[in-house]
């Protein structure tokens, strides 16, 4: 959402208690600007191909036995003793051949798919959270409400284009989440999908509730990819037993595998930003080869997530210098192999504060320089990931949006320059009441979402609110009238029968 014509914000109470409008402004958005560079031409090429040798000399440990004997198969060197693959330089051209550059993301409201290729422009709120918070009920475990609730949010914002897992059901089983999350997708957004790999029965059974909850014959599930899954490796140079099954059974249903080794520079990946983009790049290739393997021309996207480390007390930074240069480097590494490619924000804070929002607003600066195709903990992110904030999402979502107005085209026409404004204003006077002025006031800048550009004396008068606090009223509102889309009710009654007897069953475990 957006309001305007055209999709520029909206009128609104400084309070933030109206929900936005709806606006299709910021469904499809390209990059506006052209890449920056932290690494010459040669220092990329020598990453890279650093990153051929640790794979063909050091190896990667890879946990599942089939992944490990596709490799085999496929002439790696594989040491069954200490599960090490030795990966060649030539598996991995040959893969990086038959990786897809373009591909599209398909959704139950076609005015919502995406074509995922370099250029595009793509965010996804914050994911995997264990918590949730909100001024009004606090810190809490994520639960199926919330995680309803973040959908719901999720899908009230154009500038949000694709669902993750933000907050984490942690009141339903295990072995039934897959359910409840893949229906609450299905209820309440119309938006591409996304499904963990928790293990072969997990996809297969989330797959298949897509499949019936949109009526999709064979072909039509074919066409397209209706799935997105995270895989992230083990720094360093390990991939366990759910992510490599992940990889094989997403290529081989062709979904989507983002392919996101989470590099921190100082804990799990060398101390120097080349060294932890070397150790990226090559748990990277070392997927993206697994899946061609798998499948090829099987959808992929490679990955860049690598931050450093807080090296007094070990824990994760976000927003950093180090942390934009990491996501710049890996933008130019993924050009270099010629593939879309998933970066993400984040941040460290532990409240909706000034800190929590300068290290999401560097990261997303960070990914709009390195012209990342998919952003993901674009909104909503706190601690690390371990908290998803309603506030904080809100607040985030207005950086998001101005980033989306920087797509929108400068005008250059002759009346652009504003001749006859110029004329009408003497030395001295002001452009207010200008005919061009007249004509252009209601959508000629952007309307804040939440920010409230009112002087002192009227933001006092109206309670003194930070923006914090007007996102309070911004998200109730929004949840209270949220309307869920048309399908959703018929794809809920689709799948009814089938959750049913599963969860009868005893539902499906992931692996251990």
């Amino acid at each position: 959402m957006s309001a305007r014509r055209g999709g520029r914000g909206r009128p609104r109470s400084p309070a933030g208690d109206s929900a936005p409008a709806r606006s299709d402004a910021y469904r499809q958005l390209r990059h506006p600007f052209a890449p920056q560079r932290v690494f010459s031409d040669d220092a990329v090429a020598n990453v890279h191909g650093m990153a051929l040798r640790v794979l063909e000399d050091l190896g990667i440990k890879i946990l599942h036995p089939e992944a490990r004997d596709i490799f085999a198969a496929h002439g790696a060197l594989v040491d069954t003793s200490d599960q090490m693959v030795r990966i060649g330089g030539d598996l991995v051209a040959a893969a990086l051949e038959t990786a897809p550059r373009s591909f599209r993301l398909r959704a139950a409201n076609r005015r919502r798919e995406q074509v995922f290729e370099p250029g595009a422009m793509l965010f996804i709120a914050g994911s995997g959270c264990p918590n949730t918070t909100d001024l009004e009920r606090g810190r809490r475990p994520g639960s199926l409400a919330d995680f309803e609730d973040t959908v719901k949010l999720a899908q009230s914002f154009d500038v949000i284009h694709m669902f993750g897992p933000s907050a984490e059901p942690q009141d339903v089983p295990v072995n039934l989440r897959h359910y409840a999350m893949t229906r609450t997708q299905l209820a309440f957004g119309d938006k591409p999908m996304f499904v963990y790999a928790r293990g072969r029965r997990q996809v297969t059974e989330c797959l298949e509730l897509i499949r019936l909850g949109l009526d999709l014959s064979d072909d039509d599930f074919d066409d397209g990819v209706w799935a997105t899954t995270i895989i992230n490796t083990n720094s360093p140079r390990q991939i366990d037993i759910p992510m490599a099954e992940g990889i094989i059974d997403f290529a081989r249903a062709g979904q989507l595998s983002v392919i996101t080794p989470f590099c921190l520079a100082g804990a799990m990946a060398p101390v120097t930003i080349a060294g932890a983009l070397v150790l990226q790049h090559a748990e990277a290739l070392a997927s993206i080869t697994l899946a061609q393997l798998a499948r090829p021309g099987a959808p992929v996207a490679y990955g860049g997530f690598s931050s450093n480390v807080d090296m007094k007390s070990g824990s994760p930074a976000f927003g950093t210098p180090e942390h934009i240069k990491l996501t710049i480097g890996s933008g130019q590494l993924a050009r270099h192999i010629d593939l879309p490619w998933r970066s993400a924000a984040g941040a460290a804070g532990c409240a909706a504060d000034m800190q929590a929002a300068g290290e999401t607003h560097m990261g997303l600066w960070a990914a709009l320089q390195a012209n990342a195709t998919l952003t993901v903990h674009s909104a909503g992110w706190l601690e690390g990931g371990l908290t998803f904030g309603y506030e904080k999402f809100i607040n985030d979502v207005e950086a998001l949006q101005m980033i989306a107005e920087l797509c929108r085209p400068v005008e250059e026409d002759e009346d652009s320059l504003a001749w006859s404004a110029l004329a009408d204003v003497q030395p001295g006077g002001h452009f207010f009441a200008t005919d061009h002025t007249m004509q252009r006031y209601r959508d000629a800048f952007y309307q804040p979402l939440v920010a409230d550009l009112s002087n002192f004396g009227n933001w006092a008068e109206a309670g003194a609110l930070t923006s914090t606090q007007r996102a309070t009223g911004l998200w109730q509102s929004i949840l209270r009238d949220f309307q869920p889309p048309a399908h959703g009710a018929q794809a809920v009654e689709r799948v009814a029968r089938y959750i049913e007897d599963h969860t009868a069953a005893g539902g499906a475990a992931p692996p251990e």
